[in-house]
């Protein structure tokens, strides 16, 4: 909150502190849970581990609660600088060492080297906290769009999407937004797909970064991403259930001691409820199924 401009320098350092120490045995017990795995197939069971971290503290923290979307950033921007941090342990790399807080940030998009990126770690920890002059407000807004960026919400591609493919990026996250108000589960499919795929994103960066290879997934060309259409359209269909359920009690002028509105809420959380759990059992099923 007091700097908010300095938000990507203050999660690299305390990934670096926190999260590096930890890096290497958790790469290790992989590594021996695993030891058929090759050089590659070690890289994709960190990456896997990490995307399904980050979706987890990510969506599944912010989504049902609207108030912790900014804590749910935070852990999923550290879950991200945790997999970074992992990535580079399974290629050698100590992930303790200062250098590999620069490289996060140039991974991040932050800074163009990582020359750079330690000159400005090194000044963040030489210069005095400074209080930002401007309104609570504005600063928070300023905090929670840094953090959409370095997740890598708004910029989703390495190329940068058109104007209308933003336009309609921001139409979406609005629409959600609002929809989110009245059925707080709205936010899960449209995060879990956001979070998974700017977590993918940021580890082909990481991997071309550290190995000089993309070989975790196929790079994407397209400009309009599919799978946020199809989030979006998921996001407007989880709002069928609850709709009429509030148009059911309206009908039919449902009520509990005497109020309409006790008997609204429950079917509201109700259906958001069975909606949710709908998608994950959904999805948990396809999981299950064998590959053709």
């Amino acid at each position: 909150m007091a700097e908010p401009g300095r938000l990507p320098e203050t999660l690299a350092s305390f990934a670096l502190r926190h999260l590096g120490p930890g890096a290497g045995p958790a790469v290790e017990r992989l590594r021996a849970a695993h030891p058929e795995a090759g050089a590659a197939a070690l890289r994709s069971l960190v990456v896997g581990r990490g995307r399904r971290r980050v979706v987890a503290e990510g969506a599944f923290v912010g989504g049902p609660f609207l108030l912790f979307i900014p804590v749910a950033f935070c852990g999923a921007l550290l879950s991200q600088a945790r997999t970074v941090l992992e990535l580079a342990a399974s290629e050698g790399r100590d992930p303790t060492d200062p250098e590999r807080a620069a490289e996060l940030l140039v991974l991040q998009g932050v800074y163009g080297d990582t020359v750079t990126a330690l000159a400005a770690l090194e000044a963040h920890a030489a210069e005095p906290r400074a209080r930002d002059g401007r309104g609570r407000t504005a600063v928070l807004w300023d905090l929670v769009m840094r953090m959409a960026r370095l997740l890598g919400l708004l910029t989703p591609s390495d190329e940068g999407p058109g104007r209308l493919a933003r336009f309609g990026q921001w139409v979406l996250l609005a629409c959600v937004f609002l929809l989110g108000q009245v059925a707080p589960l709205v936010w899960l499919p449209y995060m879990a797909v956001s979070y998974n795929r700017a977590t993918n994103q940021l580890m082909d960066r990481a991997t071309v970064f550290y190995v000089g290879s993309r070989d975790l997934r196929p790079p994407r060309r397209v400009r309009v991403d599919p799978t946020m259409a199809m989030a979006g359209l998921r996001a407007l269909g989880s709002l069928l259930l609850p709709l009429i359920g509030l148009l059911f009690v309206v009908g039919t002028d449902t009520r509990l001691a005497g109020e309409q509105w006790p008997v609204a809420a429950i079917v509201v959380v109700a259906g958001c409820l069975l909606t949710g759990g709908w998608w994950l059992w959904r999805r948990h099923r396809r999981r299950r199924e064998p590959s053709p």
